[in-house]
């Protein structure tokens, strides 16, 4: 009995001794992959979203070769329309900041607004209301101007900051093709390495994967695309309507596309009411029943055409996700803010399946 009870602690003191080193392993590995996980998180997420093309090349060609053309497609899809755009934005952005640092766009918008004295019968109105304050439209356009100018140097500085790291940006690009490719060749063994040694039951690991995986493509090819349309149309209205920089505000217009709830609207409704300011009424209407229409294909044509029901969240959750990742990694953010939001409904719920029965056995028999 006393050999047995030893033994027992003698095996759980080497059992604590391992979680300790393991532990600490897993930290300075951490450590080492912490310059490059970002790299690796868009290497995982492009290998899902590209995988139905590489097995299209599968049946036909060898896992190598077949991996080969398909990061080369990648190249061609993502790298060459980035370093296109990056160039563009730079210097529309720079215009846009010098605009708005000048006040050329806030004066041009006091001017037109002045001319409808709709300001004048309000502040007579509250005069008439016995409150004695004064509203002037400098003081409601400053807030305007300073989003203008926060905006364009903020993506202006983005831009100047990628293209004098030139060198930087192809080579982290490259190291994400790298990823890509062994992804592609040995994913499966990854996958499979990673169940076999999380502590968690299989299909608790197969639904995280697949909710991460499923999130993955509704983020790269339901906002993604969804974004290009309502960025590239939302240009080509732009200029045809003849506004300065329609390409940047086509891009700004992409990216608020990710955004559930506001989207493009953001910028779509301020510009109808200016058209109708400058009595152009009809222009006005139209951009926004371009707006309207464009806004339903995408979220309820488009959408669901392309990701289908494979993942369900509320648009509030994916909101604060997205504001709160680009606080927090910047443009990654617009991945890693859904993505995290992801994996945390899908732990709560295979907490509330399966082990909250052990941690509030009196409330689980309860709502039973």
């Amino acid at each position: 009995m006393v050999n047995a009870l030893e033994q027992n602690i003698s095996q759980k003191a080497v059992f604590v001794f391992f979680i300790v080193l393991f532990c600490s392993v897993i930290f300075l590995a951490g450590k080492l992959l912490a310059p490059f996980f970002a790299i690796i998180i868009l290497g995982v997420v492009c290998t899902g979203v590209f995988r139905p093309i590489f097995r299209f090349f599968l049946k036909q060609l060898s896992p190598r070769v077949a991996s080969v053309l398909t990061c080369a497609l990648i190249f061609f899809v993502i790298f060459i329309p980035v370093v296109f755009f990056v160039g563009v934005i730079s210097k529309e952005a720079f215009t846009l900041y010098s605009m708005a640092k000048d006040a050329v766009f806030s004066n041009q918008l006091k001017t037109l607004l002045e001319t409808t004295q709709a300001l004048d019968r309000f502040n007579d109105l509250l005069e008439r209301s016995g409150i004695g304050i004064v509203v002037s439209w400098d003081e409601l356009i400053r807030p305007i101007s300073e989003l203008g100018k926060v905006v364009g140097y903020s993506l202006f500085e983005q831009a100047k900051f990628i293209t004098s790291n030139v060198v930087n940006l192809v080579l982290y690009f490259g190291l994400m093709l790298i990823v890509v490719f062994y992804m592609f060749i040995d994913g499966d063994k990854v996958t499979k390495y990673i169940y076999d040694l999380s502590p968690l039951p299989d299909e608790h690991d197969d639904k995280l994967f697949e909710k991460f995986m499923n999130m993955a493509g509704a983020v790269m090819i339901g906002n993604g695309l969804g974004g290009l349309i309502q960025g590239v149309a939302g240009g080509m209205l732009f200029f045809l309507l003849g506004w300065n920089s329609p390409f940047l505000w086509g891009v700004i217009m992409g990216f608020l596309a990710f955004l559930p709830i506001v989207g493009i609207g953001i910028v779509m409704i301020p510009t109808a009411a200016i058209l109708m300011l400058k009595s152009r009424l009809v222009s006005g209407i139209v951009v926004l029943v371009f707006y309207v229409v464009l806004s339903w294909g995408i979220e309820y044509v488009f959408k669901p055409k392309v990701v289908g029901d494979r993942v369900s969240m509320h648009p509030l959750i994916v909101f604060f996700a997205i504001i709160g990742g680009l606080k927090a990694y910047g443009i990654l953010g617009i991945i890693y803010g859904p993505l995290i939001a992801t994996l945390f409904l899908t732990l709560a719920d295979i907490y509330f399946s399966s082990f909250q029965f052990m941690i509030e056995p009196g409330k689980v028999l309860k709502e039973k």
